[in-house]
């Protein structure tokens, strides 16, 4: 297998955004997980719905902050999570539990709980350009997430 260096998109919009998510979601199995970092309105929600999009979810996303986690039924479940809340919690909330479960696991502000994560992930980083335009950078975390990429890598190439 070829290891598949970081893959970064610069993203004009929101509309992008969730264009991207949905096509990588795509390619996305049970058990893969999504680790999302960025500053506030960065875009991590955003690029969470296209992943429910490219998923066949039809309810809308809404971020978690306040429940911790939201689940979602599509062609895969979704398990949208945000820590940020967590900081500073030694409180487990059964996270292997999704992390090996039947979906797929976003996790916002996942440095929080760092030591839960799973070896093997697609490490996310959206970071603000300007009002509309950001930066994504998809790091691939393990042999899985680097088969991910790998796949994405050449879809979007042959786009």
């Amino acid at each position: 297998m070829i290891e598949v260096e970081q893959l970064q998109f610069r993203l004009k919009s929101p509309e992008e955004t969730v264009q991207l998510g949905a096509r990588l979601a795509e390619h996305l199995e049970p058990g893969d997980v999504i680790t999302l970092e960025g500053d506030l309105g960065a875009g991590k929600t955003t690029f969470t719905k296209g992943l429910a999009k490219g998923l066949h979810i039809n309810r809308v996303v809404k971020s978690p902050t306040f429940t911790i986690i939201r689940e979602y039924k599509g062609r895969l479940p979704l398990y949208h999570m945000d820590v940020y809340r967590l900081e500073d919690s030694d409180e487990d909330l059964g996270f292997d539990e999704y992390f090996e479960g039947e979906g797929v696991t976003v996790v916002e502000w996942a440095h929080l709980i760092k030591d839960y994560l799973p070896e093997d992930r697609l490490a996310i980083t959206i970071r603000l350009i300007d009002e509309d335009e950001r930066e994504m950078t998809i790091e691939p975390i393990g042999d899985r997430a680097n088969s991910v990429c790998e796949e994405f890598r050449n879809e979007s190439i042959s786009d």
